[in-house]
């Protein structure tokens, strides 16, 4: 069985991280994603290099599988080779600023009339309104997208995370919409405009916060360890969110990953009881049932923690999961990388580049049981030209003239 976007051609406009997180996904689904590209190349090639000359790994990481060819969209040739190109593909993904595209001549009436089946998916900072033309970053996104306001310590500053659900977010976000799209044209035979904001997408990733936003109109939040309530959610720490109370308690030797994430479900609290060497508080009614342990949860984890501080985090999980006790080791970045679990899952993989050796890379996290993934290298800056304008006509001496002439 063919891989499940075989077949399908997406013309790759994007840039950085959010369009190329979307793209990669289609290009690890199957569809061939051609990276359109300006002479110079995506910034980000140049961007946090590790090596002299070589693409970093901020674009080897988010460009795997995709073919690259380079394209001068301000000379009159390069709009009529992306003409050509248009007619040729199913998908348009760019995630330009506001009217970029439609300054290059290419409004979306005027792509619909050179491909009426085109789905045109586009990633803004913002919807339409007063922050439409504003530049939107990561940490930008996430400061108005409700995240930092409601991430970090009581009494500390917004704090951004470290996932990047700014850009990758959004990036998967679109990448529904693109499908549900295609998925649409099979009935309708026509393509339509996708578009995702930023600032939405992670409105949409926060939306427990603005649960509890509305929830304490009546009182404050109980599974919350603060201590006052104003009108706003407030930061809550590594309070859970939910209604099982958790927390990240340390663990030995004391480093700055030695924590684990424990929660305490209403069976679960006689276990850790016994374990934790407190087994009197199992049947003590100031800790026996969830109520009675909702107004000293820091007491509660300062017992847990206590015990944790005399295992590792890998040993405090085991024990723990023995007893069907939720928990999570937090796990570093090395961690992550050097895990055989998550490398045999095929969830870090490594992927031989021509230039750098080797890299490793997040792999595919979507399964599908009839189109396994194979990661490939990112390609190299116009790699694909030849093959690429070839199958539209152009000759390869045609190609160098046009070279010549700093189109492509």
């Amino acid at each position: 069985m063919g891989k499940a976007l075989e077949g399908v051609r997406v013309l790759d406009m994007t840039h950085v991280q959010s369009g190329p997180s979307c793209t990669q996904i289609l290009a690890w689904l199957g569809a061939d994603v051609v990276k359109l590209e300006a002479p110079t190349g995506d910034i980000t090639r140049q961007q946090l290099r590790d090596l002299p000359d070589v693409d970093s790994l901020y674009f080897t990481m988010l460009n795997c599988n995709k073919r690259s060819i380079t394209l001068n969209m301000k000379s009159d040739q390069g709009k009529e080779i992306f003409t050509k190109l248009v007619q040729e593909s199913d998908i348009l993904v760019e995630n330009f600023a506001p009217g970029a595209v439609d300054r290059m001549g290419f409004t979306w009436e005027r792509l619909q009339e050179i491909n009426p089946r085109l789905i045109f998916a586009s990633i803004k900072g913002f919807g339409p309104g007063k922050y439409e033309d504003f530049k939107a970053y990561e940490v930008v996104a996430q400061a108005m997208g409700g995240a930092m306001s409601t991430t970090g310590f009581e009494d500390g500053p917004p704090v951004a995370t470290g996932a990047q659900i700014g850009d990758s977010g959004t990036g998967m976000h679109l990448v529904a919409g693109i499908l549900a799209a295609l998925y649409q044209r099979v009935q309708s035979g026509k393509g339509q405009r996708v578009s995702v904001a930023m600032q939405e997408a992670v409105l949409n990733l926060t939306r427990v916060k603005l649960r509890d936003q509305q929830r304490l109109a009546h009182g404050p939040l109980k599974e919350y360890p603060n201590q006052d309530f104003g009108d706003e959610v407030p930061r809550s720490g590594n309070a859970s969110g939910g209604g099982q109370p958790g927390w990240a308690v340390r663990c030995s030797p004391g480093g700055p990953n030695d924590y684990i994430y424990v929660i305490v479900q209403p069976p679960g609290w006689a276990p850790i009881a016994n374990l934790i060497g407190r087994p009197e508080l199992a049947e003590d009614p100031e800790w026996a049932t969830p109520p009675a342990r909702l107004d000293k949860l820091d007491k509660m984890f300062e017992l847990i923690e206590a015990w944790t501080q005399e295992h590792t985090k890998f040993e405090v999980m085991a024990k723990l999961n023995a007893l069907n006790v939720p928990c999570g080791p937090i796990l570093s970045t090395r961690e992550l990388i050097e895990d055989e679990t998550l490398a045999e899952l095929g969830a870090v993989v490594e992927v031989k580049h021509p230039q750098r050796g080797s890299f490793k890379t997040v792999g595919m996290p979507i399964k599908l049981s009839d189109s396994p993934v194979q990661i490939e290298t990112s390609p190299g800056l116009g790699e694909h030209n030849a093959d690429i304008y070839g199958q539209l006509g152009i000759s390869a001496e045609d190609l160098e003239a046009l070279k010549t002439a700093g189109v492509v």
